[in-house]
């Protein structure tokens, strides 16, 4: 098939990346009650068949964003894999040989139909729905190639759709000696021998600036929050129904279901939850190592934060931790944590 690379890849929209596939199990209560605990989601409808029905439904219902976990396999199922549908083997070929090698999530956006209930037998597809122009990032060049999922039930009812979207990209590397920004050095002419050529005066390297960090997913949904971020207010969202506090920020209560909202301001006080040290792969606008937290705050909500000012090593889990604020340039702040009684650095 003729054409550019970007011609080919969006070529591939419509085609189908995965056949159905059906969840290796029907919706039922254990799996509902074990993500119910790792999620903190503390609504009866989930698991209380008389809360469900005092509610309106049938019965018990799973929570909504347990859509996509129904058909997920498990590890050795994902590794073992199976034969690539045509399309999907096409664009592995196609971003190969472009060199789009890299790869980061950029969003992911849940439409629900209906709630799923007990006993009800989930089946997935996914197809190309677009592959955009070639990009310019902080990362580097390529292009987002954006699929949808669809979930159906037993009947072959549309239950949910997933939009997700993906950048494929060639790395951004420094250029090497011969390239026009490093040229190779060049002898003396006829008239002056290079033996006897006066050394060239080398400028200073000019010091590139800084790769801009990654831009945050914004939406409908977050976009005040990192709104406040830029006035150095930390918000958490609170249902002005049932008083309850919630992070991230989303349109509806995870406990009474209302989608009125306000907000409030976070002491900034807050304690580690858990942590990690990254160390690669080393995107350029980081500095390394890189300690990522999740920080449970005074209110009792918990976001994830860098750590600054402090050596991965004497980091401890429920170590207390105050509000700081990195200002990664104009147009981004974002909330990190340094551990509570020391300064700034």
């Amino acid at each position: 098939m003729g054409g550019s690379l970007t011609e080919r890849l969006q070529a591939l929209a419509g085609r189908e990346l995965t056949a159905e596939t059906w969840a290796q199990d029907a919706v039922n209560l254990p799996m509902i009650r074990h993500w119910a605990e790792a999620m903190g989601d503390r609504n009866p409808i989930h698991l209380d068949e008389d809360a469900a029905r005092a509610a309106g439904r049938d019965g018990v219902v799973a929570p909504a964003t347990m859509l996509q976990a129904w058909t997920m396999r498990g590890y050795a199922a994902t590794v073992a894999g199976g034969p690539a549908s045509p399309a999907a083997a096409e664009l592995a070929a196609l971003l190969e040989e472009g060199g789009l090698t890299s790869v980061v999530a950029t969003d992911s956006e849940l439409e629900f139909a209906r709630e799923l209930r007990l006993g009800d037998r989930i089946s997935v597809t996914e197809t190309v729905e677009s592959v955009s122009p070639e990009k310019r990032t902080a990362l580097g060049t390529g292009h987002f190639v954006t699929t949808v999922k669809t979930y159906r039930d037993q009947d072959g009812e549309v239950v949910g759709t997933q939009r997700w979207r993906l950048l494929r990209f060639r790395p951004e590397r420094p250029a090497a000696p011969g390239t026009a920004e490093h040229p190779e050095p060049t002898a003396g002419t006829e008239a002056e021998p290079a033996a006897q050529a006066e050394p060239a005066v080398q400028p200073e390297p000019a010091e590139k600036p800084r790769p801009l960090r990654p831009r945050p997913a914004t939406n409908r949904d977050n976009a005040f929050w990192f709104e406040a971020c830029l006035e150095h207010r930390l918000l958490i969202q609170r249902c002005t129904a049932c008083g309850t506090l919630r992070h991230p920020p989303g349109p509806c209560c995870g406990v009474c279901r209302s989608f009125d909202w306000d907000t409030v301001e976070a002491s900034g006080r807050g304690e580690v939850y858990s942590f990690v040290v990254n160390h690669h792969p080393r995107v350029p606008a980081f500095d390394y190592p890189l300690v990522v937290a999740v920080v449970e705050l005074a209110e009792g909500t918990r976001l994830i934060a860098n750590l600054v000012d402090v050596e991965p090593d004497r980091i401890r889990i429920g170590m207390p931790v105050v509000l700081e604020w990195i200002d990664a340039d104009p147009q981004l702040s974002l909330p990190a944590f340094r551990p509570a009684g020391t300064e700034k650095n």
